[in-house]
């Protein structure tokens, strides 16, 4: 058997890999960490209403995303300071995409490695996301940059104009790469970002542009009336604004106000193929892998990430045909129904077995 079986095996073994310090700044969410958990909580508050006696035989798990026929419907996530884990965790993240088939986000603050050298890497599979560091004509060049890159996308976060006060951190003491004094300086430029800076890069750009950070219908209906081809739902996975919603609570309404002018990802606490199936139900289009992303290179590298990967289209091909379902296309709002959670949404509450034998336990240093 494979040292890696069931995803609860890499969650294991990303705790016991990474430091606590790093381990709390991927885990960890803002102050009272409420964004974090509920984000949990609902996608726990969803129940599935299965239908049986259907042929499914033959499951086909795939979907369509960016004019790309993608295996499972799942991307990577952008994720910064990926050089906490080692100094090639973002090569091997580009590289076991670029295997499975999928598509990796590359942020630019990565920490590790530039676009030009990830476009090199990632052929066909890489997205550009940028956080606005400079003025236009740093703007400028860094789009024509992406352009040469052949990039597939280009993806804007807009949910950072001001970076949170994720608490584990400053409990702990630690700063991740790329959080250096002085950088606050570089975030004015974020936080000036308007609807009327989208613009400007709509008119620079011809492929994809994707806005990631809406959480409202107001603002998903603005991204498509500002040309936007890709509106990302995400709560940057609870580590800015405490307080908010679930992000799958978001996701009907986001649909609702896009009306199929626009294609819509999700992010945000999902690390199992029953929450990415919730999201394809209510009209996702793809779901990105974060926290399940870092966790993996944490485990086991790039062959890390691809076992996860693996383990995660069992559980989405399983679940289908339990839902009686064998195309993606066939899920809809139909086959789930409000539920009450039955645990407290944690770090670990997807996970019982790991959960059960960490309970009470210290973070583990690495070896």
């Amino acid at each position: 058997m494979s040292e890696f079986e069931s995803m609860q095996d890499i969650v294991l073994k990303a705790h016991r890999n990474l430091s606590s310090n790093v381990w709390d700044f991927v885990s960890g969410g803002t102050e009272s960490e409420t964004t974090l958990l509920r984000n949990r909580q609902a996608l726990d508050a969803l129940a599935f209403r299965p239908r049986v006696l259907r042929d499914v035989s033959k499951i086909d798990t795939s979907t369509t995303f960016l004019g790309s026929r993608l295996p499972i419907p799942v991307f990577f996530a952008p994720v910064g300071s990926l050089n906490q884990i080692n100094p090639d965790s973002t090569r091997f993240a580009l590289r076991a995409a670029s295997r499975f088939g999928i598509f990796k986000f590359l942020s630019s603050v990565n920490g590790c490695l530039e676009l030009e050298e990830g476009a090199e890497i990632a052929g066909k599979s890489l997205v550009f996301q940028l956080y606005i560091r400079g003025d236009e004509a740093w703007l400028n060049a860094f789009l024509d940059r992406i352009i040469k890159a052949n990039c597939r996308g280009l993806c804007l976060t807009v949910d950072i104009a001001l970076y949170s006060r994720r608490e584990r951190d400053l409990f702990n003491r630690h700063r991740p790469p790329g959080r250096e004094e002085g950088e606050r300086e570089g975030f004015r430029y974020q936080s000036a970002m308007t609807w009327d800076f989208v613009d400007k890069v709509r008119r620079w750009i011809d492929i994809p542009l994707i806005v990631k950070g809406i959480a409202t219908a107001e603002d998903a209906k603005l991204a498509v009336e500002h040309g936007v081809d890709v509106v990302y739902v995400s709560n940057h996975g609870g580590r800015q604004l405490d307080h908010g919603r679930g992000c799958i609570e978001v996701l009907p309404e986001v649909i609702d106000a896009v009306g199929g002018k626009a294609e819509v990802v999700i992010d945000s606490g999902f690390v199992r193929g029953t929450d990415i199936l919730k999201a394809i139900a209510l009209g996702a289009r793809a779901v990105g892998l974060g926290k399940l992303q870092f966790w993996a290179l944490a485990a086991g590298g790039e062959e890390g990430l691809v076992r996860m990967l693996e383990i995660l289209k069992d559980e989405i091909s399983v679940s289908m045909g339990l839902l009686g379902v064998t195309k993606l296309e066939e899920l809809s709002s139909a086959h789930l129904h409000p539920a009450k959670p039955t645990k407290f949404p944690g770090d670990f509450s997807p996970f019982p077995s790991v959960e059960k034998l960490l309970m009470g336990r210290p973070p583990l240093e690495p070896k």
